[in-house]
């Protein structure tokens, strides 16, 4: 099988490291990083940005590509494993690099070692394959997202594997054992053995075949179900013990479509068995033989669950309270309130994450990070959320209003001027009249205009300024933009070929 070529992790620099870490930063709500961006990121010159950017794209470690509106630059997925793989080695997880021992529709698996000199396994997520890109629509790793990034998703998938991995071990379910977690990379415990799919004999059938049943309904009393439990992803060891491995598409038994994925869970292990080995039994679980034991599904947000379904769970088993679920609400409800609001200190903030992630000190002390758990640190922390950036709205309309009555007033002592000035003339009255007609009109109409609408008018002009000054921002400096280059390509490409073809 494939190898990861790694032999040039140890020949990168800090600085190569910080810029790898801008792109990742700025591809949180850029498609394309523009060479500007990142060296703003990084805090680096822009001269020595743009040479180490050249020789992470010759390593193929980043990506140049001009996009429709604006040229930039994008992680591939080797530069997304050295940015994991150099954290590991510097916790102390994973000191060498061996061989590839598996490789699935989403996933790379490899064999390290870390200090001791024991060999784990490390497992690469790769989401966004050509075989596997309706994923987008059969997991809910997107929630309210309309779009994102296979890097992104890789992280989101990884994440929730290592969070169902900790939960299982700790209630004793025959998996291997989580040991550390970085982005889109888990490391877990080497098992010694094969796939089920590799074993043609075995000592006793029958009772194989009730462990393997027994676990099925284990899983639902605990809330969740498998959803891939199949001959590929259950591991027998060289003592005929079932592992059972690969959690990521895990949902929880009160999903809408939890009894069709039980039912096809049994059902794969019984076409397996009286395949391979000629067993076939009468009994088999069903759905309705689950009884709820514990929360898992609650514990790590599974698929399928809403929070009115966990507030019920928990009432049920005694976790909570009435009072403490109105509690809860009130929480709730005031966080959804609350916007988070994004200035112009975005960039301060990316650089102070580049700071931090390039920082060797802070992951020396191996056991400092041992009790750091991945899972208590937040994505919300780390990630940027898409879309336009919110808006105070409130100190927007007080600067707006004040201006207004600014104006109105400098325009009123004008009018009361002009009118001593014109006294002379004979059209006196009627100037005046139509003065104090329309300030008694402008304050009127000042006073009757709705706060709420006011609100949404400035949040509007605010929200068209921005995208025009955005548009401003995409364009390359020093070059036609993309679009009327690509149109220039085309018609020389057309001018070229009319020789070819006889046109004139």
């Amino acid at each position: 099988m494939g190898k990861l070529n790694v032999t040039i992790l140890r020949y990168l620099t800090r600085d190569d490291f910080r810029v790898l870490t801008a792109i990742e930063m700025g591809m949180k709500n850029h498609e394309l990083v523009p060479a500007s961006l990142a060296a703003q990121i990084a805090n680096l010159r822009y001269g020595g940005v743009h040479k180490l950017l050249k020789e992470l794209c010759k390593h193929r470690l980043l990506s140049y590509e001009r996009g429709k509106h604006y040229d930039g630059y994008r992680l591939t997925n080797s530069g997304y494993d050295y940015l994991a793989l150099r954290v590991l080695a510097q916790r102390g997880t994973v000191t060498s690099f061996g061989n590839q021992i598996g490789i699935g529709k989403e996933s790379n698996i490899y064999i390290v070692a870390n200090d001791d000199g024991d060999s784990v396994c490390l497992k690469l997520h790769r989401l966004g394959r050509t075989c596997f890109r309706n994923i987008k629509s059969k997991r809910d790793y997107h929630q309210h997202r309309k779009s994102a990034s296979w890097l992104y998703l890789s992280r989101l998938s990884a994440t929730r594997e290592y969070a169902y991995m900790k939960a299982l071990y700790d209630r004793g379910f025959p998996i291997p054992k989580p040991i550390d977690l970085n982005r889109h990379c888990v490391v877990m415990e080497l098992v010694e053995g094969g796939p089920l799919c590799g074993v043609y004999k075995v000592d006793d059938v029958g009772l194989l075949y009730d462990e393997l049943m027994n676990l099925i309904v284990k899983l639902g009393n605990h809330g969740v179900i498998h959803s891939d439990f199949n001959e590929f992803n259950i591991m027998i060891t060289n003592s005929g013990k079932p592992i059972l491995i690969d959690f990521p598409q895990m949902i929880s038994t009160e999903h809408v479509d939890a009894a069709t994925y039980f039912e096809r869970d049994v059902k794969c292990v019984r076409e397996f068995f009286k395949r391979r080995f000629n067993y076939e039994s009468e009994l088999y679980p069903t759905f309705h033989d689950i009884s709820r034991e514990d929360c898992i599904d609650v514990e790590i947000k599974a698929s399928g669950l809403t929070k009115q379904m966990e507030k019920d769970l928990l009432k049920e088993i005694g976790m909570i309270k009435v009072e403490d679920e109105e509690t809860e609400d009130e929480c709730s409800e005031s966080a959804s309130e609350e916007n988070r609001s994004m200035d112009d200190s975005e960039v301060n903030y990316l650089q102070l994450q580049v700071e931090n992630s390039v920082k060797s000190e802070t992951f020396v002390n191996a056991k400092v990070n041992e009790k750091r758990d991945p899972i208590v640190a937040p994505l919300e922390d780390y990630i940027i959320e898409e879309g336009v950036k919110n808006i105070d709205i409130n100190k927007s309309v007080e600067s707006l209003t004040s201006i207004k009555s600014y104006d109105l007033n400098e325009k009123h002592n004008e009018r009361t001027t002009n009118s001593v000035l014109d006294a002379e003339t004979s059209d006196v009255e009627e100037f005046s009249d139509s003065r104090s007609m329309y300030t008694v009109h402008s304050s009127m109409t000042n006073a009757t205009i709705a706060p709420e609408l006011i609100k949404k008018k400035v949040k509007v002009a605010l929200q068209k300024r921005e995208k025009r000054e955005q548009s401003k921002r995409i364009l390359v400096k020093g070059e036609a933009n993309a679009v009327t280059r690509i149109r220039r390509e085309n018609k020389d490409t057309i001018k070229q070929s009319t020789g070819i073809w006889g046109w004139e």
